[in-house]
Order: structure tokens, then C-alpha cells, then sequence
């Protein structure tokens, strides 16, 4: 009996790991939305339950400048109270990330939302390192 219990508890374990891979959004060259990544309103939107910082990651670390350029980036907290039904809590905050990148000389502020999934593509002005 107990090893019953053992094996669907151990599957549920597995499947709510936090690796799941951003593969399974499509990802484009750049956005030509000025707007997209850069508010609140219009974040990229890298989740998957239980993987979100991961992905956040994941996609920072694939962004380069517009020629290649090395991009770096630090987290400045969360911001700006949403509805998502792929939060635990039925809501999510955003996470804001100073960007930049190589001979760049100021940083930008990026928005990621970590719960909800759509097609990702590189704010303007970067690119996407595949």
C-alpha cells in the first residue's frame, strides 16, 4: 500500500519542478512594439508554473545587443499587481530587471511576467542569441 502512495506522489514531485523549458514558446528576432517589455502594461511573458524564475533567467541570458553585444542585467524587485489564473494565488507581481548591454550607455527597464506564457520575442533595440 505504501509504495501506491509512493508512486504518485513521487510523479506530482517530478512534474512541478521547477524545469521546465522555455523551448515551447516561439521566439522571435526583435519586437517592433516600442512599448513591449518596457511597461507594465505590455510585459514579456516567459512563464510556466513552477519554472518562472527559471525562465526569466533562460531569457534574460539569451538577449544580446543589437550587433551581439553582451547583455547584463540585475533584478530591481517586483512591481504591479495583476490577475493570472497560472498564479497559486489567482494574482502575480511583475519582476523589473535593469538591462544593458556592451558600449550601451544607459539601462533600460524590462518587465517579466512569470506566471503567464505567450510568445516571446526581444524587446527593440536587442536581439535574441539562439
Amino acid at each position: 500500500m505504501k509504495k501506491l502512495l509512493f508512486i504518485p506522489l513521487l510523479l506530482f514531485a517530478l512534474s512541478s519542478c521547477g524545469t521546465a523549458n522555455t523551448s515551447s514558446n516561439k521566439i522571435l528576432e526583435s519586437s517592433k512594439d516600442s512599448t513591449y517589455g518596457f511597461t507594465e502594461k505590455n510585459p514579456i511573458k516567459v512563464g510556466g508554473i513552477g519554472s518562472g524564475p527559471h525562465n526569466e533567467r533562460n531569457y534574460l541570458n539569451s538577449l544580446t545587443g543589437p550587433n551581439g553585444e553582451k547583455v547584463s542585467y540585475e533584478r530591481r524587485g517586483s512591481c504591479c499587481e495583476f490577475k493570472s489564473h497560472n498564479s497559486p494565488f489567482g494574482m502575480g507581481l511583475l519582476d523589473k530587471y535593469a538591462v544593458t548591454y556592451e558600449g550601451k550607455n544607459d539601462t533600460v527597464t524590462v518587465y517579466l511576467n512569470m506566471y503567464d506564457k505567450a510568445q516571446t520575442m526581444a524587446p527593440l533595440g536587442f536581439k535574441i542569441n539562439k
